[in-house]
């Protein structure tokens, strides 16, 4: 069984999700790198096609931003 580059880069996308969300207490830049996997992971749905799944972790992406600004200030 092998596994296609895109496959692999939307595993490592939801794989550092679930990383940096376990480190979010940490630090605030835990919380900006989770955003960053959650774009990662929105680009990867839509170039596989999944649309939907595209735009919701888009907007998840952008509702973080909000604690990461507040744990900042």
């Amino acid at each position: 069984m092998t596994m296609g580059g895109l496959t692999l880069f939307g595993l490592l996308a939801v794989t550092a999700m679930l990383a940096f969300y376990a480190l979010e207490d940490r630090s605030p830049w835990f919380i900006l790198a989770f955003t960053g996997a959650s774009l990662l992971a929105s680009a990867y749905g839509f170039l596989q096609g999944a649309w939907r799944f595209g735009l919701v972790e888009a907007i998840w992406a952008g509702a973080v931003v909000h604690p990461w600004r507040k744990r900042l200030g």
